[in-house]
């Protein structure tokens, strides 16, 4: 059991630093692994924002203490991530739901794979922008959407909302502080909703939770420094492509 749990802490530390420096990857990570080794899909998801609850918070007031927040940002994402992050933690517990979901959420893993590599690869520029021109960005559906298929595939909030705004030329280091940030609010009301529907979450999966949480808190200070210190090209390959090759495993065992 102490062998079990020390092996999830690691998985979660890595996945952490990960996250808090990219602004990605967290869930998508400690999922993909928990796939790997057989959990099932809706308690994977589960047991990996139960964990986040504790990494967000730790990570987004760092991000915070750094200050590498936009406020404005920040507010446009945290309801409609949580709405989203609700419905799709709901219909995943649907036990039928999950095992026909299997396949597709491994798919999806690794669409989030290649979007990651996507965004290693590409050169675009860093510039900041107003607040004016992040409020009038479709912020609402984007945060809807990371917030469902965040809950749905145990990760995707960081890939599917960072990527976005970055791309709309938001300034990286502030985009991640922000999506970071909000994903404790999101992370939190997921937490929740699997809480309620699966009643034996925390008795049954708790060294999974406590490994992948006490991981994590403990890279969450040292990942959002490394934000503002590392150039995070060369580790975003990396994440891509084991992402891919575990998902791709997944994918062929689960048909």
């Amino acid at each position: 059991m102490l062998a079990n749990t020390l092996l999830f802490a690691a998985v979660g530390f890595i996945a952490q630093l990960i996250d808090g420096a990219l602004g990605m990857a967290y869930g998508v990570s400690s999922t993909t692994f928990l796939l790997t080794v057989g959990v099932a899909p809706a308690v994977a998801s589960a047991c990996v924002h139960a964990s986040e609850v504790a990494t967000t918070a730790v990570s987004g007031l760092a991000h915070f203490r750094l200050g590498n927040i936009d406020k404005q940002l920040f507010a446009r994402l945290v309801i409609p991530g949580v709405l989203g992050g609700i419905a799709g933690a709901y219909l995943l517990n649907l036990e039928a739901l999950g095992t026909f979901l299997k396949p597709f959420i491994s798919l999806y893993l690794i669409i989030m794979g290649l979007v990651i590599l996507s965004r290693a690869l590409r050169k675009a520029p860093e510039r900041e922008v107003t607040r004016e021109t992040a409020r009038a960005r479709a912020l609402i559906p984007l945060g809807a959407a990371g917030g469902f298929f965040d809950a749905l595939g145990g990760g995707g909030w960081g890939p599917v909302v960072t990527t976005t705004v970055i791309a709309r030329g938001h300034s990286p280091r502030l985009t991640i502080g922000s999506v970071n940030a909000s994903e404790f609010f999101v992370t939190f009301a997921q937490a929740i909703t699997f809480v309620l529907t699966i009643p034996d979450l925390l008795a049954d999966h708790w060294p999974i939770i406590v490994g992948l949480l006490s991981g994590g808190v403990l890279a969450a200070p040292l990942a959002a420094y490394v934000c503002r210190r590392v150039n995070p090209r060369a580790m975003m390959i990396i994440v891509g492509c084991v992402i891919i090759a575990l998902s791709l495993r997944t994918l062929i065992l689960a048909w």
